[in-house]
């Protein structure tokens, strides 16, 4: 009886030993840089750094663009409100019959200089 427990014993040693060989092996394919799931997590582990940068870069030219667009948005605002006092004031002037100007009957002349005979002066 103790020889069967021995066999028994000496199979089940056996048996993990075979057990743990095939672990090794599959733990070993999988942890190879060039080929196994490793090799994916090290690719993958570098594609989030590149994209790390990449974002830290994008939020930087965002943040450039944002405080460049505020500060243009701040410089249209002071130039649209100058253009509105411009027009306004531009209400107050009298319009071209109270004048005296006529300037919808002037015809354009053409002078010629008689230093040059190619240019054409245009007075009105």
């Amino acid at each position: 009886m103790e020889l069967i427990a021995d066999v028994f014993l000496a199979a089940g040693a056996f048996g993990a030993a075979v057990y743990c060989f095939v672990l090794q092996r599959r733990l070993r394919r999988f942890t190879q840089l060039e080929s196994g799931m490793g090799g994916a997590i090290a690719v993958l582990s570098a594609q989030v750094d590149d994209l790390t940068k990449a974002l830290a870069t994008a939020r930087g030219a965002a943040n450039d663009s944002t405080g460049r667009l505020e500060t243009l948005t701040v410089r249209a605002d002071s130039l649209a409100a100058r253009l509105e006092l411009l027009v306004s004031s531009l209400h107050d002037l009298p319009e071209a019959e109270d004048r005296g100007d006529t300037s919808g009957d002037r015809r354009m002349r053409f002078v010629r200089s008689r230093g040059r005979r190619d240019s054409v002066e245009v007075a009105e």
